[in-house]
């Protein structure tokens, strides 16, 4: 069972936009997971091959316990009936209190899906009598998952109004080092005079530190109110 489930739609989604929060959850002692919706290929330098050793090494660097991929089509992700099904039989079996997924806001067809597909499922993974004639199967008992975050992996120039910012300076190095494991898509073919992807990156974090006084900082989004138990936790 995981306290919180990151779905991105390609592999190195989850790096990008929620290695920050992971990281942060597990110092918490958070059961975190991540299941990519897609393999990410085809891409001009990648293949299924490379994807899956620098998947491997990015989860290593996070120390992630659990990450699954649903294997569905790369550039041609909808959230179909059967998809939705396929993702709400898993937030049953592992059962997270959290879900983070794609901003629902993005140029990448697959994102925008991707949110559209957690969305659904997350509703139907709570249905019962799903057995019956007429419905479509779910296998594993109902959970539904008390709150959806939005994290950003986009690629449209926003200007975003974030919910909340997290803290993330101290485990911002560790953050690269994970995306860094994606070197077919952030290294190879990419510019590399200044500003490089990378400087892009961390211009990013030190303006979301600063917006709350800290060095480096990763903002999240959310569609319903958040209720906090104390204040504690505020920077």
């Amino acid at each position: 069972m995981l306290d919180a489930l990151v779905i991105a739609p390609h592999p190195d989604d989850a790096e990008l936009g929620a290695a920050g929060v992971i990281l942060k959850l597990q110092q918490e002692g958070k059961r975190v997971g991540v299941l990519d919706l897609t393999s990410g290929e085809p891409t001009p330098q990648g293949s299924l091959e490379i994807r899956a050793r620098e998947t491997a090494a990015a989860t290593k660097v996070l120390g992630l316990e659990w990450r699954e991929n649903l294997g569905l089509p790369n550039r041609s992700l909808e959230a179909t009936l059967e998809n939705r099904a396929k993702l709400a039989a898993v937030f049953r079996r592992v059962k997270p209190k959290w879900l983070f997924a794609p901003y629902w806001e993005d140029a990448h067809p697959d994102h925008t899906a991707a949110t559209k597909l957690v969305e659904d499922a997350r509703f139907w993974s709570k249905l019962t009598k799903t057995d019956e004639p007429g419905q479509m199967a779910l296998a594993g008992e109902p959970h539904h998952p008390s709150r959806v975050y939005y994290y950003y992996c986009v690629h449209l120039k926003l200007a975003p109004q974030p919910a909340f910012v997290v803290d993330i300076s101290d485990v911002w190095e560790k953050k690269i080092e994970s995306i860094r494991c994606y070197e077919s898509q952030f290294v190879t073919g990419r510019p590399t005079t200044s500003p490089t992807f990378y400087d892009r990156l961390r211009d990013e974090a030190a303006y979301w530190g600063k917006s709350i006084g800290t060095a480096y900082g990763e903002p999240i989004e959310t569609r319903e109110p958040l209720g906090l138990a104390k204040l504690g936790g505020l920077v």
